[in-house]
């Protein structure tokens, strides 16, 4: 059987996006499990005795229910450099448990901390972040990425970034990436384009 996760921030005791989280565990129930009970992503955390102190990343593994929950001091990986790389990854509105096609993109990278992900000619994510692209002006993330993640769902409700089929001939138009997901602000990753590889 599939599984399903979930990775939530959590600082000092507070966890980020939650109900951003829990609409896309519902998306995740509804397409495979529309039976069950409908899972409370809150109660259980509530329950699972979540640390007070400093900043977390939790993992919340389910299918029909949630069945497990983890926590693990969260140290942010330095990305100073991408590679492109070229991928017929599924696009999915979930995130599933084996992330073996996204591991093996990462393993690509050669001498670069990280991939760029392209799928048929437009831009998508890398193997652990969404991204957006700013052209002087505004932001813009890709119309289709890999995961639609809960930070850029967030971003895109807020205002601050716009959906575009982006192809990766557009880079040029670009001056800066930012990377961004659960765990990570947007901002707290930002590279000048001439920092993407071939």
């Amino acid at each position: 059987m599939c599984r399903f996760i979930e990775s939530i921030k959590l600082l000092d005791g507070v966890f980020y996006r939650l109900e951003f989280h829990q609409k896309r565990m519902n998306i995740c129930s509804d397409l495979f499990y529309p039976e069950a009970n409908p899972m409370d992503l809150q109660s259980a955390l509530n329950d699972s005795h979540p640390p007070q102190t400093g900043l977390y990343k939790c993992r919340v593994v389910y299918d029909s229910k949630i069945r497990k929950i983890e926590y693990r001091p969260y140290l942010k990986r330095e990305i100073n450099s991408l590679r492109i790389v070229q991928v017929q990854i599924e696009s999915l509105p979930y995130k599933k448990a084996d992330r073996s096609d996204l591991d093996r993109a990462f393993a690509m990278r050669g001498n670069f901390d990280e991939v760029l992900l392209v799928k048929n000619g437009l831009l998508t994510d890398t193997s652990i972040c969404n991204i957006a692209l700013f052209d002087g002006v505004s932001w813009f993330t890709p119309s289709k990425p890999l995961i639609y993640g809960v930070n850029r769902a967030n971003l895109i409700e807020e205002g601050k970034m716009i959906e575009k089929n982006i192809l990766l001939d557009d880079l040029k138009n670009f001056s800066h990436i930012r990377l961004f997901n659960a765990m990570i602000e947007f901002g707290d990753i930002e590279l000048e384009i001439g920092n993407i590889h071939l």
